[in-house]
């Protein structure tokens, strides 16, 4: 059998380069190129054909999460790792409902995320134990739904109306005045709407806004 075609997504370039000198140390894979955000995985896969792609959820533009529902609709056959400093089980029902097929932390041995590529080509479902219990709740043959993911569908109402109008331009006091919330929870649900997207910046949320038509005066 060939070598596991791997294709790396992060956006610390160190990490890229870390991680690239790890795996094409091992005799069984090669890397065929890394991405420094989840727009341009997708691309990434038509062009190389990796069999598995290493992802980092929270990157800037759309997050990890939906860049592993995308490349797993689009292909099928290409397995998604998550490789994720968050060890939060909301992060990871995401990415296994998004169709990751394992979870592991940034903070795991070498030798473990190498064997964890290992069994995700294979077909396994490797999870660091602290997620085991909220990533293996999503049982694989129910990952992928379309009315699962796909970025609102993770926003509470409140949540949503508070993306509309910072993507129109309303300071956090201006929220805060036109919902009749604090300025103090305000960036209480902007810190959890960026969390739950992997958004970092307010061109993120606009972005995010005017995809999902939230753009409303």
């Amino acid at each position: 059998m060939g070598r596991i075609r791997v294709l790396i997504a992060d956006d610390h370039a160190l990490v890229r380069e870390g991680l690239r000198a790890l795996l094409e140390a091992q005799p069984d894979m090669e890397v065929v190129g890394d991405a420094e955000s989840g727009v341009v995985v997708e691309r990434l896969c038509r062009e190389l054909s990796p069999d598995v792609v290493l992802m980092d959820l929270t990157m800037p533009g759309r997050g990890g999460v939906v860049a592993t529902r995308d490349v797993r609709m689009a292909f099928p056959n290409v397995k998604v790792l998550a490789l994720t400093m968050h060890e939060d089980e909301t992060y990871a029902r995401q990415a296994a409902m998004a169709g990751a097929s394992g979870y592991i932390l940034k903070r795991a041995l070498a030798q473990e995320l190498v064997e964890a590529i290992r069994v995700v080509h294979r077909g396994g479902r490797p999870v660091a134990p602290e997620m085991a219990a909220a990533f293996s709740g999503v049982p694989a043959s129910t990952a992928l739904g379309r009315t699962s993911l796909g970025g609102i569908e993770l926003l509470s109402e409140r949540e949503r109306e508070v993306v509309a109008l910072v993507a129109l331009g309303h300071t956090n006091a201006e929220v805060g005045a036109r919902l009749h919330i604090s300025e103090k929870t305000v960036e209480t649900h902007r810190a959890h709407i960026l969390r739950k997207l992997g958004l970092r910046t307010r061109a993120d949320i606009v972005r995010f806004a005017i995809e999902h038509g939230l753009m409303t005066p």
